[in-house]
C-alpha cells in the first residue's frame, strides 16, 4: 500500500473516528444520567413505601406490647384477648360502621352505576351539567357536606341516627362510584351492544347481560372504594349522627380523650389482616373479569 493511500485513509478516517468518539461519549453520558435518574426513582419509591407502611409496623408492634406506655415492655396477647372478650361497646360501634358501610356502598353502587350508564349512553338536555355537578361533592370540604346534610335532615324532620348516617354516606359515595364506572364505560366497545341488539336482545337484556358484566371491574372498584370511605369517615358522620348511632371512628375519637387503648391497635391489626385477606383474591378476580 502506497504512502498516498495511507495518507488518504488517515485523512478520511480521522473525522469518522472523532465523530465516533464523540458519539460514544454522549452515549455514556446518557447512560450515566439514566442510571442516576433510576437510582433517584428507586430511592423515592422505597422512601414512599417506608413512609406509608411504617405506621402500620408501629401499630402492629404496639398491639403486642403488654403495657400501655410508648416504650416496649414485653410481648403479650393480652390486648387481643381483651378485644374479643371485654370490648362489647367497641364491637357494637364496629358493627354499626360495617352495616352502614356495606348498605350505603351497595346503594351508591347501584345508583352510581345506573347514573353512569345513563349519562354515557343516552342523550338528554343538560347532560354535561349533570356530569359536572356529580363531581361537586368530591371537591367540597367534608365539613360543608356535613353541615348541609344536617340542615337538610332538620328541615325534613328526619331523626338523626343510623338512617341519617346511611343516607349521608350513600350520598357522598355516589360520585366516586359514578367516576369509576364512567371510566370503564369510556373504554367500552359500542359494537358489542349493536351486536346484542341485532341478535334480538331487548334494552333490559342488553343492560343486564352485556353492559353490566363488562363494566364489572369498575363497579367492583367503586363498591370497595365506597366501603372504605364509609368505614373511615368521621367529619360527615359527626354532624349527622344521633344517640345510639356510634360508629367506629366516633368511638375511637371518644376513646382518645382518655388515651388510646392498645385494644384499638389490636382491632386495627385485625381489620388490616381482614382487608388483605379479602382484597388479594378479589384482585385476581378483577383481573380475570377485566381480561374477558
Amino acid at each position: 500500500m502506497s504512502d498516498e493511500t495511507l495518507l488518504a485513509e488517515r485523512r478520511n478516517g480521522a473525522p469518522l473516528r472523532a465523530k465516533t468518539g464523540r458519539s460514544g461519549l454522549e452515549s455514556r453520558q446518557r447512560h450515566a444520567k439514566a442510571r442516576a435518574a433510576s437510582s433517584f426513582s428507586g430511592f423515592a419509591y422505597w422512601a414512599t413505601i417506608v413512609f406509608f407502611f411504617m405506621p402500620l409496623v408501629v401499630l402492629l408492634v404496639a398491639s403486642f406490647d403488654k403495657e400501655k406506655g410508648g416504650e416496649w415492655s414485653g410481648f403479650s396477647f393480652i390486648w387481643y384477648v381483651k378485644l374479643f372478650t371485654e370490648s362489647g361497646e367497641l364491637w357494637r360501634a364496629f358493627g354499626n360502621s360495617a352495616l352502614i358501610a356495606f348498605a350505603s356502598a351497595l346503594t351508591a353502587t347501584v345508583l352510581g352505576t345506573l347514573a353512569a350508564i345513563g349519562v354515557t349512553w343516552y342523550k338528554f338536555p343538560f347532560r354535561g351539567y349533570v356530569r359536572t355537578l356529580n363531581f361537586l361533592p368530591m371537591i367540597l370540604p367534608e365539613i360543608v357536606i356535613g353541615i348541609s346534610l344536617l340542615v337538610f335532615f332538620a328541615g325534613v324532620g328526619l331523626k338523626l341516627g343510623l338512617v341519617s348516617i346511611y343516607i349521608a354516606h350513600a350520598t357522598f359515595n355516589l360520585p366516586f362510584v359514578f367516576l369509576m364506572v364512567s371510566a370503564r364505560l369510556d373504554e367500552f366497545d359500542y359494537s358489542v351492544i349493536e351486536a346484542a341488539r341485532d341478535l334480538g336482545a331487548s334494552e333490559f337484556q342488553t343492560l343486564m347481560k352485556v353492559i353490566v358484566p363488562m363494566s364489572m371491574p369498575g363497579i367492583a372498584s367503586g363498591f370497595l372504594t365506597a366501603v372504605t370511605l364509609s368505614l373511615e369517615d368521621f367529619v360527615i358522620t359527626f354532624f349527622v349522627t344521633g344517640p345510639g348511632a356510634t360508629t367506629l371512628p366516633l368511638f375511637v375519637y371518644s376513646a382518645i380523650r382518655f388515651g388510646v387503648s392498645p385494644v384499638i391497635n389490636a382491632l386495627s391489626v385485625v381489620m388490616v389482616a381482614g382487608t388483605v385477606a379479602l382484597i388479594l383474591p378479589l384482585r385476581n378476580y378483577l383481573k380475570y373479569i377485566a381480561a374477558k
